[in-house]
C-alpha cells in the first residue's frame, strides 16, 4: 500500500509518516518548499498546490492508495495576519487539489482524507458542550472558515464520486510542534530559563480556560484508521473528550523542571474572544473504528518539553 501526505514537513506530517512506515505503508510526501531533511530512504516531491496539471502528474506518478491532505496555514493567529493568504493555501489550493485528483488516473482508487479542526465549531453554547459532529458550524476567525470551507469542499467531492473523509482535530500538541500554540510557548520559556537565556519568570495569558488537548501521536493514529472507515462526505470529531485548564497545563510542566518559576500575567496576551470551556466528544469515531487515547497528557508534556530543550542546547552549540 503507498499513501501520499501533502505537507510532510510539518508538525504532523512528519509523526504520520513514521506511523505509516511502522504499518509497512510505503509513504510520499510533497512539500511547498524544498525539504532541509537529508535522507535518502524519504520520498520528498516539491509541489505547489496551484499548478493542478503538475499535480496530476505527481498522483499519476506515485499511485496513492491513500492521501492525507494536510497541507495548509494552520495557525489562527497567523489567518488574522494574513486573510487572503490563509484562503487560498487552505480553500483554493484545496479545490485545486481536489479538482487534480477527480481528474487523475486514481480518482476510483484513493482514498482522501480532508484534515479540518475543532475551529470550524467557533463559538458553542455551553449546553452543546461536548461538541458533537452536528453541532453548528460558527467559525469567529479566518482559519476556522477556511477549515469550513475545505469540508464543503470534502462534501461536494464525495458527491462527485470520490471517497473522501474530513475529520476535525481539537489541540493537538506534541515534540516538533512550533511556536504560537500554548504548550510550546510554555515549554520554550521554561527550556530558556533552564538555559540562563531568561530570568525564571513566565509571562502567561488567561488560565482558566478549559481545553481538550491530544498528544499528536494519538491524533495520527485516528488518521490511518478513520480514512479506511470513514463514510465519504462525512465529518470525525478526533479528541480526548476530557478538558483540562490552561493552569493545569502549565503547572505540570513547571513541574517537570528544578527551577523555582515565578508566573505573571500579561494582559497583552490576553485574547479578546476566549471561551471558558471547548471540548469535543470522540462518540462517533469510536464508534466506527477501534481507537482511544493511549499517551497520558503528563507524558506528552514531558516530551514536549525535552524537545525544547534539546533544540535550544542545540541552537546554543551552533
Amino acid at each position: 500500500m503507498r499513501a501520499l501526505i501533502t505537507g510532510v514537513n510539518g508538525f504532523v506530517g512528519l509523526h504520520l509518516e513514521e506511523l505509516l512506515k511502522v504499518q509497512n505503508i510505503e509513504v510520499w510526501g510533497t512539500s511547498r518548499i524544498q525539504s532541509d531533511i537529508q535522507d535518502s530512504s524519504l520520498n520528498r516531491v516539491q509541489l505547489e498546490f496551484n499548478n493542478e496539471e503538475e499535480i496530476i502528474k505527481v498522483l499519476n506518478d506515485v499511485k496513492p492508495d491513500l492521501i492525507f491532505h494536510l497541507a495548509a496555514q494552520s495557525s489562527v493567529k497567523k489567518s488574522w495576519d494574513s486573510i487572503t493568504f490563509t484562503m487560498e493555501s487552505n480553500v483554493i489550493n484545496a479545490a485545486v487539489f481536489y479538482e487534480a485528483i477527480r481528474r487523475s488516473k486514481i480518482a476510483e482508487m484513493t482514498k482522501v482524507l480532508s484534515i479540518g479542526s475543532s475551529e470550524e465549531y467557533g463559538i458553542v453554547s455551553a449546553d452543546n458542550i461536548p461538541i458533537k459532529e452536528n453541532s453548528f458550524l460558527n467559525p469567529i476567525n479566518p482559519y476556522g472558515i477556511s477549515k469550513v470551507s475545505q469540508f464543503m469542499l470534502a462534501k461536494l467531492y464525495a458527491s462527485l464520486g470520490m471517497n473522501v473523509v474530513h475529520v476535525r482535530p481539537f489541540n493537538h500538541i506534541g515534540p516538533g510542534q512550533g511556536l504560537g500554540f500554548v504548550t510550546t510557548d510554555f515549554s520554550n520559556q521554561i527550556a530558556k530559563v533552564e538555559a540562563g537565556m531568561i530570568e525564571p519568570i513566565m509571562s502567561v495569558g488567561n488560565l482558566s480556560a478549559k481545553r481538550d488537548f491530544l498528544d499528536v501521536r494519538d491524533i495520527v493514529r485516528a488518521y490511518s484508521q478513520i480514512i479506511h472507515s470513514g463514510i465519504p462526505g462525512e465529518a470525525y470529531n478526533i479528541c480526548s473528550a476530557s478538558p483540562l485548564s490552561i493552569s493545569d497545563v502549565l503547572d505540570n510542566l513547571i513541574k517537570l523542571s528544578t527551577y523555582d518559576i515565578q508566573v505573571n500575567t500579561d494582559e497583552s496576551l490576553l485574547r479578546n474572544v476566549d471561551i471558558p470551556l471547548y471540548v469535543g466528544s470522540n462518540e462517533k469515531i469510536k464508534s466506527l473504528i477501534d481507537w482511544k487515547q493511549e499517551i497520558p497528557i503528563e507524558k506528552t508534556l514531558e516530551d514536549t518539553l525535552n524537545f525544547w530543550r534539546e533544540k535550544i542546547q542545540k541552537e546554543r552549540r551552533v
